[in-house]
């Protein structure tokens, strides 16, 4: 079980990497381009590309795919990098990630145990194995036992927490995304138009 872990924790950083170096793909061709290796205009297809490629590629890389397998206290699914596998007696971090798409908010609770995996749960199945999995993890905690980090956005979306605060998440997430969606397209219009 552990060199699969460990073959999983690898893959999923493999993954990552990719994603980032699809992003920093426009620098690279700024750099051919002054070099006179590629047309000026190159930085600014390659950005627009990437742009689309990158920010997808990276929040889909963890996310769970069919088929998937639960037990008492494991959940198990493919991703784009491979099969992973969450020890629920074992959760470290539970984050929410809102992405939009056609109009709406799209939401997937990403979690880590203690082994470094990390899996990206969209399900209604997969998220009551993970609310059942919290809500043991905080009894345990009045005992003494250590408690996951849990955000209050992630918390609200498993209906462990006020929907109020869902709200704020998403204007906040959308906020984000943009400005930084903006700002990486203003960067490659000036890299492409130097």
């Amino acid at each position: 079980m552990e060199a699969a872990t460990a073959r999983s924790v690898a893959r999923a950083r493999m993954g990552s990497g990719l994603a980032v170096a699809v992003l920093l793909l426009p620098f690279g061709g700024y750099g051919l381009a002054r070099a006179g290796v590629v047309p000026d205009g190159a930085p600014i297809v390659l950005g627009l590309l990437s742009a689309i490629a990158g920010f997808i590629l990276l929040t889909a890389l963890c996310e769970e795919k069919a088929p998937f397998r639960h037990s008492s206290s494991r959940l198990t699914a493919h991703t784009l990098t491979g099969e992973r596998s969450v020890d629920l007696d074992r959760i470290t971090t539970v984050r929410l990630l809102t992405t939009f798409s056609y109009g709406g908010a799209y939401r997937t609770l990403l979690v880590r145990d203690a082994h470094g995996v990390r899996l990206g749960i969209t399900t209604e199945r997969s998220r009551r194995k993970l609310r059942r999995a919290i809500e043991k993890a905080d009894a345990n905690a009045v005992r003494g036992a250590r408690r996951p980090r849990v955000s209050r956005a992630a918390r609200a979306h498993l209906g462990l927490a006020r929907a109020r605060v869902l709200v704020g998440h998403t204007v906040l997430a959308f906020l984000l995304l943009t400005v930084s969606g903006s700002l990486y397209v203003v960067a490659v219009l000036r890299l492409g138009g130097q």
